[in-house]
């Protein structure tokens, strides 16, 4: 049986880079610009993290109670194994969304960008319905736009803005690189799970692509985030391409899925793939920090 620690294990090259890239990412646009503040910047982890901790617990309990983790290749989950009740765990979801719900409003206090709430209750109603209720959307393929466009665009872009009072162009090109890395998580992770996914009737993006179609989009979309790092130089300084960084293990990652890897193989390249997205963010920080003392 599966222990808690052994589950956010697993979990763990989702919810950590996933939670601290947009947030470093933004930032670093922000300072470009010379607008860097610390305090709503910490504020933004805090939403970061606890809503991609949330979505994690939340898709653990609606998965878990549907069966669809019955047969999970990798990291068991809390519900699934039966490691925890299916109650602890959704209460476990709603607690982080309560925190991010409560670091959100301190952060709109702060700057009275009180339009951003309405954003913020968005987040927590897709982190939710991804998995959860009748008709849950992950279940429909769109999950990868969900992901692409709440912790790309929604949380890089709401991290400069909150900030900045603004997004330039160089925030969406971060943004889109951010959000697209998040995305090769996710297809990674779906690629693995096609067969239980399949018998589970989850019709995500990959089971409707099939394996080796759902290979090459991991590859187009590593190529993508090189294009967006390209972007965000030519609009900011060129040592933001030390983003670039990141193909140290996103290129490796590419080479063993378009090899053919399947089972563990797949959890070793997730892993990969989510020290890539932090990576790419942490090396764009870098960047822009060596830029501005340049």
């Amino acid at each position: 049986m599966a222990t808690a620690a052994e589950w956010l294990e697993g979990a763990r090259p989702r919810t950590l880079p996933t939670g601290i890239s947009p947030v470093l990412a933004g930032t670093a646009i922000a300072w470009w610009y010379g607008q860097f503040d610390p305090g709503v910047a910490v504020l933004c982890l805090v939403v970061a993290l606890a809503l991609v901790v949330g979505v994690n617990f939340a898709n653990d309990y609606s998965d878990g109670v549907r069966g669809a983790d019955d047969n999970r290749v990798g990291p068991q989950r809390l519900v699934g194994s039966g490691a925890a009740d299916p109650r602890t765990v959704r209460n476990a979801a709603l607690g982080c969304f309560g925190m991010a719900g409560l670091a959100g409003l301190a952060a709109v206090s702060i700057t009275g960008y009180w339009w951003l709430l309405v954003v913020g209750v968005a987040c927590v109603l897709a982190a939710w319905f991804y998995t959860g209720g009748r008709h849950p959307y992950g279940y429909l393929g769109l999950g990868e736009i969900f992901v692409f466009v709440f912790f790309g665009l929604v949380a890089v872009g709401g991290t400069v803005y909150l900030q900045l009072g603004r997004v330039p162009a160089a925030g969406w090109a971060s943004a889109c690189g951010i959000g697209l890395l998040a995305c090769a998580v996710l297809v990674t992770n779906n690629l693995r799970d096609i067969a239980s996914d399949t018998a589970a009737g989850k019709r995500t993006l990959e089971t409707r692509l099939g394996d080796r179609a759902t290979r090459w989009l991991y590859v187009a979309i590593v190529l993508l985030c090189v294009v967006c790092a390209l972007a965000v130089a030519a609009l900011t300084t060129w040592w933001a391409l030390l983003a670039l960084v990141a193909l140290v293990l996103l290129a490796p990652a590419c080479r063993s899925l378009l090899a053919g890897a399947t089972g563990m193989d797949l959890v070793a390249t997730l892993k990969a793939t989510g020290q890539g997205e932090l990576l790419w963010a942490v090396g764009l920080f870098i960047g822009i920090g060596i830029g501005l003392l340049t």
